[in-house]
């Protein structure tokens, strides 16, 4: 594409191969990890992300179709975890502060208000 740089090349190239099945469950895992802690290996979510992973792998002498579903799919759930916990992130950075003060605001999207010169005595 014309204007883009490589990093903006390889990045769509990644996003439209699907990565590995080993690469997509240990994406899962480490969301659910983020989402219920340590104690993530006792949950019903990991007994069945495993338990589908397990059923879907590929041996020499079978290779078809739904393994490719389960892949696509898993990746799309890797997908849904991941978005929704930078959602949860964002919501708690930008959202439910109440009134702000215009100098927050400002510094929230980077700007800096500009100071009064000569000083009107009103200022900081």
């Amino acid at each position: 594409m014309p204007g883009s740089t490589p990093l903006q090349s390889q990045h769509r190239s990644k996003m439209a191969a699907l990565s590995s099945p080993l690469r997509v469950c240990r994406g899962i895992l480490k969301e659910l990890r983020a989402i219920q802690g340590p104690s993530y290996k006792k949950s019903l979510a990991y007994n069945y992300v495993m338990d589908q992973f397990r059923k879907n792998k590929v041996t020499g002498e079978r290779y078809c179709r739904a393994k490719q579903e389960a892949h696509h799919a898993s990746h799309t759930y890797l997908c849904l975890l991941a978005s929704t916990r930078n959602h949860l992130v964002l919501h708690n950075l930008y959202h439910g502060k109440g009134e702000r003060s215009p100098e927050e605001v400002a510094g929230l999207v980077g700007l800096r208000l500009p100071t009064q010169p000569g000083g009107k005595g009103w200022e900081k």
